[in-house]
């Protein structure tokens, strides 16, 4: 069976301007691959309720699961949730399970659960809760999509709590060979091998070294025999 596919939605001005660097991305990359769980593409919009309308609808038909970082905060520009209700055509409110949770929270830092606050308790009708362990403020899971923070700590803390319900399939497993010689020499013979080789994914990447330049090459696939046997016939064409 093939592995289960998703995409990841970022969502916010603050990474598209520049201010902030995005490192969602890369982590929940790593933990997909992990899992088998093969992560295709990567959208950024901004905090645009019309463009993350868009983007969760296609998306959401187009892959088995969709992950989306930013916009559940208690400010006015956190408007992931009710893009997420207006995608999905369902009401959003406050709910007694999330607001209990916030209540709770902020009764042991003996702060008031004020208005704001109470925006992150504001959850689309039929959506599960994604534990959020650090700050409480609990992300969803609504259909196929699963609704969390962009802080990273507390985006890592969620897509743990939700991988591990998730059905896995096999983890990428991968080998690279380095060589010194530039990506117009080995672009020929690595197109034999990928030809040999279609269930796996061959990729060069340059590097410099010592002022000379050579190739990365890395070799992707969820059987290890095959990868094995492709890193053999690479290693062979390209001797240490």
């Amino acid at each position: 069976m093939p592995n289960p596919t998703a995409a990841m939605l970022v969502i916010g001005d603050e990474i598209l301007s520049g201010r902030t660097r995005d490192s969602n991305m890369h982590h929940l990359a790593k933990v997909l691959t992990g899992v088998g769980i093969d992560l295709k593409e990567v959208r950024v919009v901004s905090d645009d309720q019309p463009a993350i309308v868009a983007a969760v609808r296609a998306l959401s038909d187009g892959f088995d699961h969709v992950f989306t970082s930013g916009g559940i905060g208690p400010t006015h520009d956190d408007i992931t949730a009710d893009a997420m209700g207006v995608a999905f055509g369902v009401n959003i409110d406050v709910r007694d399970d999330a607001r209990a949770l916030l209540q709770a929270h902020y009764n042991r830092m003996g702060t008031t659960l004020n208005d704001a606050r109470l925006r992150m308790a504001r959850i689309p009708d039929g959506a599960a809760l994604i534990d959020n362990p650090v700050s409480t403020a609990p992300g969803f899971s609504l259909g196929n999509v699963h609704v969390m923070a962009g802080v990273p700590a507390v985006f890592e803390a969620m897509v743990a709590s939700v991988v591990s319900h998730l059905a896995h399939g096999a983890p990428l497993l991968s080998s690279s060979w380095r060589v010194m010689r530039g990506e117009g020499d080995v672009a020929a013979p690595l197109a034999q091998v990928a030809q040999d080789f279609p269930d796996l994914s061959l990729g060069s990447y340059p590097f410099q070294k010592d002022g000379a330049y050579g190739t990365n090459i890395v070799i992707r696939g969820t059987e290890a025999a095959q990868v094995a046997a492709a890193l053999a016939q690479v290693q062979a064409l390209f001797p240490a």
